[in-house]
């Protein structure tokens, strides 16, 4: 499903050059749940940016599902992300004048889908995660759990081949941030990849394999 080899990052040049990642190796199988953990400027979210497509690396290879994706043009990636990658971040990323509804349709809307059977595709997801009950609401009238509730149904509209999570717990309580992992934990249940950053050792814990960074290097890897 996804490998990279020898993956580096560096920005800027010179003395400011900063080397975010430093020779990566990793494999993911299809159906794998992996929590990628480390200390603030270890690599961990420039690695995830890398993985779903929203920045290239400075050298090193990455195969997506078989694909190089070195080799894809800035609209081929485009593509990618929107029909085969599903992201969920920590600040939700709703579009706060549209109801739950038509924001879960949005990346089917991006997709080319009728208009009839994007709307059935959000209705049914927003049931999946609970929230049949909300669809007319605005994401200021949920509560931050709602919310990323609602986030992950988008990521899910165009059944992806993965689900990035970049701290998708950082601005919930306790309670939300368990239902939000019981929701990911059932993702990964039913065969979906899932790729989760987190600072968390007990979001983590979630995850069947926990890949540790420091430095732009991965250090140690947990598996159950």
């Amino acid at each position: 499903m996804i490998r990279v080899n020898g993956l580096t990052k560096v920005y800027g040049s010179g003395d400011a050059a900063v080397h975010a990642l430093r020779g990566v190796d990793l494999e993911i199988p299809e159906g794998d749940f992996v929590a990628i953990m480390g200390p603030s400027g270890s690599g961990k979210s420039t690695f995830l940016s890398i993985l779903g497509c929203l920045e290239r690396p400075s050298s090193g290879d990455y195969y997506l599902d078989g694909r190089d994706v070195n080799s894809l043009e800035d609209d081929e990636l485009a593509d990618l992300r929107n029909k085969k990658l599903g992201f969920v971040f920590q600040s939700f990323n709703l579009l706060p004048r549209h109801n739950v509804l038509r924001n879960v349709e949005m990346p089917l809307i991006y997709a080319g889908v009728p208009s009839d059977e994007r709307r059935k595709r959000a209705q049914e997801l927003l049931e999946q995660v609970g929230l049949g009950h909300r669809l007319t609401h605005k994401p200021a009238e949920l509560s931050g759990g709602e919310q990323q509730r609602v986030a992950i149904a988008r990521a899910l509209a165009n059944n992806p081949l993965v689900i990035f999570a970049d701290e998708p717990t950082g601005n919930l309580d306790t309670k939300s941030s368990l239902e939000i992992m019981e929701i990911f934990q059932q993702m990964h249940r039913a065969g979906r990849t899932i790729v989760l950053v987190t600072h968390e050792p007990d979001i983590a814990a979630y995850a069947r394999r926990v890949i540790h960074f420091r430095d732009g290097k991965i250090v140690r890897e947990e598996t159950k």
